[in-house]
């Protein structure tokens, strides 16, 4: 007698299975993409140039500039899969139906509460002050969404998790940020004032399902949507991180850049110093090699400055700085040196 197999239920998880493969497939290649395209960047698009940057640049000064730059990505992934994913299980009648067809709701349901916890504390400190209410809105969300898919039966404690507790943070979050909303409003900055202080009055509502007709279009094109737009938002943001030691060099002596033989100073990115000469990488491209008998000085040259986008303070706290950046020690400049300037070091 022969048995016919009936597929129907199976070809969802294989089919997701093919999605996870691609996905863990193209995900190592992505940081590899952003290194060369920051190399073929910082080159103005010469292949020599370029060649001659992946010769001696570190990779780990490259990992470590990848790493310091789009630290923040990581617990904002991890936390809106989760957030996502939790609305969709809850809001779908049958939950093996979702995990079975949704690969969203299958990354919510496996994900460790451990993993969560981490992606929070991360968060906490690389995120900007700014951020930290839309963090909370996510967390409340995510307490809320766990509760409703674990105890469904707790009415009692359903109610204190998804309506009291996020209303209750809500407020006090709401009192803490409420001079910088005001500070913001008043110099026009509409945008800080709506990240500190709407996030808060949300959380409630993302904490209970929605109708099972919306659930996908409320949980699935979302997550789409920053799928595409999240490696422009990271390619950008990391195609300005320095790679190289931003330096001038003091020259005396020989013929440089322009025929004179005055002493000149060379500014730009350190490429590399070797027993004969001394590369540097100009603003515009343009590779100098200085022989090291003519280099009387060299410094490094401090990051440009980089200007606020905002001057509004929360109790203190620069709505542009992270807990990280603002409680950790910083190289404090107290005077330029002249040879940064393009200046002799012994110039009037």
């Amino acid at each position: 007698m022969t048995v016919i197999r009936d597929t129907t239920f199976e070809q969802p998880p294989r089919r997701r299975r093919t999605q996870l493969n691609w996905l863990l497939t193209t995900l190592p290649a992505f940081p590899l993409v952003l290194l060369v395209l920051r190399l073929w960047y910082l080159s103005r698009q010469d292949l020599p140039t370029m060649l001659l940057l992946v010769q001696y640049i570190s990779p780990l000064g490259m990992i470590s500039a990848l790493v310091i730059t789009l630290i923040w990505t990581v617990p904002a992934v991890v936390l809106v899969l989760r957030m996502l994913g939790g609305l969709l299980l809850v809001s779908t009648p049958d939950e093996n139906d979702a995990t079975r067809r949704s690969l969203l709701a299958l990354t919510a349901l496996r994900m460790p509460d451990w993993v969560v916890l981490v992606a929070v504390a991360l968060a906490g400190f690389t995120w900007q002050l700014r951020m930290l209410p839309l963090l909370l809105m996510l967390v409340v969300a995510i307490l809320g969404l766990s509760a409703v898919q674990r105890y469904p039966g707790q009415r009692r404690m359903l109610l204190v998790v998804t309506l009291g507790v996020p209303i209750a943070l809500g407020a006090v979050v709401l009192l803490w940020v409420y001079p910088g909303i005001r500070v913001a409003l008043a110099a026009g900055e509409t945008g800080t004032a709506v990240l500190l202080g709407v996030p808060p009055l949300l959380g409630w509502l993302l904490t209970g399902p929605v109708p099972p007709r919306a659930a996908r279009l409320a949980t699935h094109w979302p997550a789409v949507g920053a799928a595409i737009v999240a490696p422009f938002v990271i390619g950008v943001v990391f195609l300005r991180a320095p790679v190289l030691p931003n330096s001038a060099v003091e020259v005396i002596g020989g013929k440089v850049t322009d025929g004179t033989s005055a002493v000149q100073v060379v500014r730009g990115q350190l490429i590399t110093v070797d027993d004969t000469t001394t590369t540097v990488l100009q603003r515009g491209g343009d590779v100098v090699f200085i022989p090291n008998a003519q280099v009387h000085s060299k410094t490094l040259c401090p990051e440009p400055v980089r200007t606020q986008h905002s001057r509004i303070t929360v109790r203190g706290w620069p709505v542009d700085e992270s807990a990280l950046g603002w409680v950790a020690p910083t190289r404090q400049a107290t005077e330029v040196d002249p040879r940064c300037l393009g200046r002799p070091l012994d110039s009037p």
